[in-house]
């Protein structure tokens, strides 16, 4: 009679792997995340909210303190779930980082994850106060509520920061983009903001014009610890052949660490404090973006075709949108803003969406 197979040929009864493991003890550490997020949001509810029965949304109402305690406390997790997951197989890399770039790329992204989830925050419970009008609730549904909110904002920030990489960083932007900046519009003291430019969210005072310069700082600094990623990306595709020349690596992050600080600089210095100095900033990270599309198929020699065809496309556009806004007079500023916002972030998914396959390519081969 055989003898039952035993160590690593039992197949499925083997002992699990190492990252089998890891990833199973970084769902445990999400959770209890969320369990302790969910316990001091709690007791922060049953003090702030005693005796009172605040309304779901309107001045000081639940749906803003918990957007407030989402935004620290997801804070908190963020900065943990980064630091902690450097020791993941595939994220020790990050080991080899000077402290400070490393303290600059986890606030950066710390402060992303905890914005859209404020943000999302914001949003829910204002849709349920429309939803529910002249509704208000007792301490005991506030604490509730509020515990659920902090809970499950810090378990999705806890593992989105502990899985991060180069395809989901560039998601991660998009969003937050978006969302801060539809909030900015939504909250807008000029509800004829549009008739001028996007520049104009930023200029009008209160929390709106804050929210949207914030946002610009943010997703600029957000660009550079983007660069790293990329620059480790395009570094393993030449050390695989795939790319031609070997300084495009540092060319291309740096030309993205340029239009973050840029776009930084764009939030720093908003219209009302210096026309021309905001300016030189917008139109500089443009200028850079331009500059990074017609060199792209010397400097990423070794990419598909299809790509260089593609980076035609999206330059085409922008300039057939230019076009219809001076001279042709088609569209206004805001419009034009918003088509180049588009066609720039859409080029930077679909460039490393590219960059993913290839890599997942060349190394299954």
């Amino acid at each position: 009679m055989s003898q039952p197979t035993v160590g690593r040929t039992a197949g499925t009864t083997a002992v699990p792997s190492r990252p089998r493991q890891r990833e199973v003890a970084t769902e445990s550490e999400a959770l209890v995340a969320a369990a302790s997020a969910a316990v001091v949001a709690g007791l922060a509810a049953l003090l702030i909210f005693f005796g009172r029965t605040p309304p779901l949304w309107g001045g000081a109402s639940l749906g803003l303190v918990t957007a407030g305690a989402v935004l620290v406390l997801g804070l908190a997790a963020a900065f943990v779930g980064y630091w902690r997951s450097r020791y993941l197989p595939d994220q020790s890399w990050r080991l080899s980082l000077p402290p400070w770039k490393f303290i600059v790329d986890a606030t950066t992204v710390a402060l992303v994850h905890a914005l859209i989830s404020a943000i999302a925050t914001v949003a829910t419970f204002l849709l349920l106060q429309r939803s529910f009008q002249g509704l208000t609730v007792d301490i005991y549904a506030a604490t509730v509520g509020m515990a659920v909110a902090c809970g499950l904002a810090v378990y999705w920030i806890y593992l989105s920061v502990a899985d991060i990489n180069t395809r989901k960083l560039s998601g991660l932007l998009v969003l937050f983009m978006v969302m801060s900046t539809v909030a900015s519009m939504a909250t807008s003291q000029d509800p004829k903001w549009w008739e001028y430019h996007f520049s104009q969210l930023g200029t009008l005072g209160g929390a709106s014009s804050g929210l949207f310069n914030l946002s610009l700082i943010v997703a600029g600094f957000f660009i550079t610890t983007f660069a790293v990623y990329l620059h480790r990306d395009l570094r393993s595709l030449i050390e695989r052949n795939v790319l031609v020349h070997r300084w495009s690596a540092g060319l291309c992050s740096g030309a993205f660490v340029a239009m973050g600080l840029l776009l930084a600089g764009v939030g720093v210095v908003p219209l009302s404090v210096s026309f021309l100095i905001h300016t030189l900033f917008a139109s500089g990270m443009a200028v850079v973006f331009i500059l990074l599309l017609l060199a792209s198929p010397f400097v990423l020699r070794g990419l598909p075709r299809r790509f260089f065809f593609l980076c035609s496309a999206f330059l085409a556009a922008l300039i057939v949108s230019l076009l219809l806004f001076f001279p042709v007079g088609y569209f206004n500023l805001t419009a034009f803003e918003l088509i180049a916002f588009v066609i720039i972030y859409g080029w930077i998914a679909v460039f490393i969406r590219l960059l993913d396959a290839l890599a997942a390519g060349t190394a299954d081969g």
